[in-house]
């Protein structure tokens, strides 16, 4: 039997070969060059040896496989990049060359002549899901942690080795593009129901049941390899086609406004790849797999939502040499809905919770928050009744500081005021360890006044969460003048143990993504001052590639919080520091008109009772003299939201605020959706050149005011060439690109 370093043989009495894929040294399987060359030699053993009757493929590890490793995809873009430089007109060729490798391995596996068995006993995504479809059988697990998806999508690519061909030879066309172009996880039910899997069993029956379709004569031909073969509902050429695919790319456009090319490039392969024979299906999809990876929304979206976020989460940014937190015991401090669901996901997490607050009622309050949190998650399957019941268990109401007296980390998330915040913190280290961690959660008030009240100030440091905490994966933990390292280490180690994704900012008014946020909202108070009718501000945002437009964004956030966060901007740095007709058009909704948004049912929308839709209040466009909508460049419109706001993240790293353009990307993103294609706010600016970018900042400067002014650290990287991630590598190698 051959020796491999990622993967076991061990063949059976009955000539069936169980192939175990358990990569040493690492908690998931995926897809390097070396797993490639391995499983080329096992399927070449398994041909040659004329015992082997079949191959059972599966996963000695709790989940199956994650799919390309992240050095794999990366290398895909230096090799460009290299080639390119050598040689432009030959670089195309030998990146579609590099790309069909797992192509090819995959269909050698598919002809090899031998059945081949996926037995899925964990998460399945990317490529390994396009393995196990090149398999001529597939059993999954009922385990309910199974997940099956091609998710390329949501990182700028597409399924590339043969997972827009397979799929829709299998599934009828419509649940194949829907699957693929919104990178959609499937239950194994659902990966059944649409005839991607052929058997879903216990999972100590997996490897019997997949042994046994072996053993009842599976064949060892695709369906596509026979002939007569016809895809779910007759291809291309029948009516029910002729119904879809009109109003596919409309509703591509619909959803994504064209800015996702590998989402198209999927409509092209499944529309191009079911009229022609398989294997030239094969080869278009490969076509377009290499020209997406010359894109720079595919270069951008995987550095930022692939590579930066994993290196994120796995602690970029945690200090050297700090032991490994050990939290067995985290206080809340505030049991309001923020509060309650921040302990909510600590004991998710395992970790035992105290909930403060003013009297038990307000804490038990907060407590039934979480239990809220709960019947919802055991409702849709996520926890079971008693994995709900332990972690409830482990969330104690409290109103006595006392308890707290054996906490690893405090977690202060009460109102918005200075003077209360004061008081909590004076109250909580009256009882706190020595050794513990005192965080707060304010969204807006800087750091390092807080710690005045801090006799603490080195164990003193902002975590701010983002609601709904259950669902938003970021948080931004923030440095106070005087924050030590134990304290970021304790605070990274804690958002790993909650399973988000931290980034590390300096301390400011704001901090990174606030400041990013009001300057988008604020845009739009501009464009209604110009008297851009309501409805084109909007569907610009969203067409620009924001997941939802400012106005509506303020109505979730609060308009009142937009008028306290202006007063109190006004109070600290002086009238000047904001825009006097933004204040008197937040007064008017606020103070004259008590449309504060969402949370009383009016702001700048209307919200009317289930099951009708919230609509933009009509009433504004009585606010200011209205603008013709022909009268009004749409494609200016989404410059000057993308411009703002990338202006914005420029400054906080020219102030130092942000030091790692990887948490500016990152941040932006998964903070408040920040255009995704973009690859974030710097890989915006990044993507199209400095120079390019102020170029555009100059003429809105010109056409809108001085807000747009590019700051001199922009004007100075356009005159030496130079990109963000190269003048700010996060990599710790200077360089002008």
């Amino acid at each position: 039997m051959s020796s491999y370093t990622n993967f076991t043989v061990e063949t059976d009495e009955d000539g069936i070969s169980l192939v175990t894929w358990d990569m040493p040294g690492k908690s998931m399987n995926v897809f390097t060059a070396a797993v490639m060359d391995e499983l080329d030699a096992i399927i070449d053993g398994s041909v040659a040896d004329p015992t082997v009757k079949g191959v059972v493929i599966t996963s000695g590890k709790t989940s199956f496989s994650g799919g390309a490793d992240l050095s794999m995809i990366q290398s895909m873009f230096s090799f460009y990049h290299d080639e390119k430089a050598k040689d432009p007109a030959t670089a195309a060729q030998k990146l579609f060359d590099l790309v069909g490798r797992m192509t090819g391995l995959f269909r050698k596996l598919e002809t090899s002549g031998k059945p081949w068995v996926s037995a899925i006993n964990g998460t399945c995504m990317g490529g390994a899901f396009e393995m196990s479809l090149a398999c001529h059988g597939r059993v999954v697990s009922n385990a309910k942690h199974v997940k099956l998806a091609l998710p390329e999508v949501k990182v700028g690519i597409f399924p590339g080795a043969g997972g827009t061909q397979r799929v829709s030879r299998l599934a009828n066309a419509q649940d194949a593009l829907q699957m693929m172009t919104t990178g959609a996880s499937l239950s194994p039910a659902r990966a059944k129901a649409m005839n991607l899997v052929h058997q879903v069993v216990e999972p100590d029956q997996l490897i019997p049941a997949a042994k046994q379709m072996i053993k009842d004569g599976l064949k060892p031909v695709a369906p596509w390899d026979e002939k007569g073969f016809k895809a779910p509902g007759g291809g291309i050429w029948t009516p029910a086609s002729a119904q879809l695919w009109p109003a596919a790319p409309a509703i591509l456009r619909r959803e994504t406004s064209g800015n996702y090319p590998g989402a198209l490039a999927i409509l092209k392969c499944v529309y191009e790849g079911l009229q022609v024979p398989f294997d030239t299906g094969l080869k278009i999809e490969q076509r377009y797999f290499t020209e997406v990876l010359q894109t720079t929304e595919a270069f951008s979206m995987i550095r930022s939502l692939f590579v930066s976020m994993q290196e994120l989460g796995k602690g970029a940014r945690r200090p050297a040499g700090q032991p490994k937190t050990v939290l067995n015991h985290v206080g809340i401090v505030g049991a309001g809905f923020m509060g309650a669901s921040i302990a909510y996901v600590t004991a998710a997490a395992g970790i035992r919770v105290t909930l403060i607050d003013r009297d038990m009622d307000a804490a038990s309050k907060g407590k039934a928050t979480g239990e809220g949190l709960v019947k919802d998650s055991v409702s849709k399957g996520r926890l079971t009744q008693d994995e709900g019941a332990a972690l409830i268990a482990r969330i104690t109401p409290s109103a006595d500081y006392n308890d707290l007296r054996d906490a690893d980390l405090v977690v202060e998330a009460v109102f918005e005021d200075r003077d209360v915040k004061k008081a909590v913190i004076e109250a909580v280290e009256a009882v706190l360890p020595e050794t513990a961690i005192f965080a707060s959660n304010t969204s807006t008030l800087p750091i390092s006044g807080l710690a005045e009240s801090s006799r603490r100030k080195e164990s003193f440091i902002g975590i701010h969460f983002f609601s709904p905490v259950e669902k938003m994966m970021l948080t931004e933990v923030i440095m106070g003048r005087e924050t030590g390292d134990r304290a970021l280490t304790v605070a990274l180690d804690f958002v790993a143990a909650i399973r988000k994704t931290p980034i590390v900012v300096n301390d400011t008014r704001g901090f990174y993504v606030n400041r990013c946020v009001f300057r988008y909202i604020h845009e739009a108070y501009d464009m209604l001052i110009e008297g851009v009718p309501p409805a084109m501000i909007e569907n610009a945002a969203k067409m620009a590639g924001m997941p939802v437009g400012p106005l509506s964004l303020n109505d979730e956030v609060a308009v009142d919080l937009s008028q306290k966060i202006l007063k109190a901007t006004v109070a600290d740095l002086g009238p000047e520091a904001v825009d006097p007709a933004h204040l008197q058009l937040i007064n008017r909704m606020v103070d004259e008109l008590d449309r504060r948004g969402r949370k009383n049912g009016r702001g700048f929308y209307d919200y009317p009772a289930k099951p009708a839709k919230k609509m933009l209040w009509p009433g504004l466009k009585e606010f200011y003299p209205q603008r013709r909508p022909e009268d009004v460049d749409v494609a200016v419109l989404k410059q000057r939201f993308l411009v703002t706001i990338a202006l914005e993240a420029a400054r906080t790293m020219e102030e130092g605020i942000v030091t790692d353009p990887r948490e500016a990307d990152v941040g932006s993103i998964l903070g408040f959706g920040f255009a995704p294609y973009t690859g974030g706010t710097l890989s915006y600016i990044d993507g199209m050149g400095a120079a390019a970018f102020v170029s555009l900042c100059d003429s809105l400067a010109e056409m809108y005011g001085p807000r747009f002014m590019p700051t001199p650290l922009l004007r100075d990287m356009a005159a030496r060439g130079q990109t963000f991630y190269g003048r700010f590598d996060p990599y710790g190698v200077k360089s002008a690109a």
